[in-house]
């Protein structure tokens, strides 16, 4: 059976809430996903610096972690503070 039914192009979003709520509420069999690209959900700005002392063994860990992740360590280090954020 051939489907022929219009999808709906995905929408533009400007943050990570907006792309949380999409995914929540979203059919996504109704959308042409044939032009999908993955994309880094990190949209908004890093405005604020911080500086922290570590052992050298701990970023050593960090960075071989984000390494076999594929992805920056100071993302990785981002993505840790959100989870632990998420649990607490």
């Amino acid at each position: 059976m051939n489907d022929k039914r219009k999808h709906k192009s995905l929408p533009r979003l400007k943050s990570d809430k907006e792309a949380e709520d999409f995914v929540d509420t979203a059919d996504l069999s109704e959308f042409d996903l044939s032009g999908f690209k993955p994309v880094n959900f990190e949209f908004e700005n890093k405005s604020a610096t911080i500086s922290m002392r570590l052992p050298k063994s701990q970023l050593a860990a960090v960075k071989a972690a984000a390494k076999k992740r594929g992805i920056p360590y100071q993302r990785f280090m981002r993505e840790m503070i959100q989870r632990g954020m998420q649990a607490s």
